[in-house]
């Protein structure tokens, strides 16, 4: 069986131990980049299954990356991410989170 992938593009170094500690226990394969350009190079190599995007990055508007990653890696499940609160869309090709992210949540949405 397949290990799953994911890839965590965010700047807070604690936010990433968490989310990776999390996602290993369920036996993903976890990335995690700090900044837009090393998830962006992150994002080519591995093809993760899942992609977790902040917005504010120290090197650019991670949103601003959506469309391309959309169109460039349609299998994987886009899960947007922000500290500020993001009005609900109807767009069923990515998920809107807000920060603080809760544990529980995210354990319903990957069992």
């Amino acid at each position: 069986m397949k290990t799953r992938k994911i890839l965590l593009i965010d700047d807070e170094r604690d936010f990433g131990i968490l989310m990776k500690n999390f996602f290993s226990q369920k036996n993903y394969e976890v990335y995690h980049a700090q900044t837009l350009a090393e998830g962006m190079k992150l994002l080519e190599q591995e093809k993760p299954d899942f992609i977790f995007l902040d917005n504010n990055l120290p090197d650019g508007l991670g949103w601003g990356k959506t469309e391309y990653i959309l169109v460039n890696y349609p299998l994987s499940q886009l899960n947007l991410i922000s500290a500020y609160h993001v009005p609900k869309t109807s767009a069923s090709s990515f998920r809107i989170l807000e920060k603080p992210l809760v544990l529980e949540e995210i354990n319903k949405m990957f069992g």
